[in-house]
């Protein structure tokens, strides 16, 4: 996979030139969502940001479905993605995540999140959203993010 610096505020938000994530970018930045993952985000053609990434056999349970920690590890990822422009470049972290598991999702299948603020404007931002697979909807889910300062050394 060919990458290069995203432009921008991003960080470490790096542009997927080629494959299938081409005209996606990925987080170089947070090894826990690259192992997890990887994950993908972009914004869709209707404006709002979507995020994705390829069930895989790693990704499943005993019972051959993806794992439901999967799943939720994702959605934690996602709510950071539905609010990037909320978060305006700000660090946050996870204040509360829940979810709805409405399907299992199998491997081969793309996995996509999609979502909304629901309230934003200070420290403190709301979300919800949906996960598909394959256009299937397998998880529903809420979070709320407090945005925090930069870390300390």
């Amino acid at each position: 996979m060919s990458e290069n610096e995203a432009v921008g505020s991003s960080g470490g938000l790096i542009a997927v030139t080629e494959g299938e994530w081409a005209g996606w970018s990925t987080w170089r930045g947070d090894a826990f969502e690259q192992r997890a993952g990887p994950f993908y985000e972009k914004r869709g053609e209707d404006g709002k940001r979507v995020t994705a990434f390829r069930a895989e056999a790693r990704h499943m349970n005993g019972a051959g479905f993806m794992h439901g920690g999967c799943l939720m590890t994702f959605a934690d990822s996602a709510i950071f993605t539905i609010a990037s422009d909320e978060m305006a470049g700000a660090h946050g972290v996870t204040m509360n995540l829940s979810g709805d598991f409405l399907d299992a999702a199998r491997e081969g299948q793309m996995i996509e999140a999609r979502g909304e603020v629901t309230r934003g404007g200070g420290k403190t931002i709301y979300v919800r959203g949906i996960v598909t697979a394959d256009d299937q909807p397998v998880l529903s889910f809420t979070g709320i993010i407090r945005k925090v300062g930069p870390r300390k050394s």
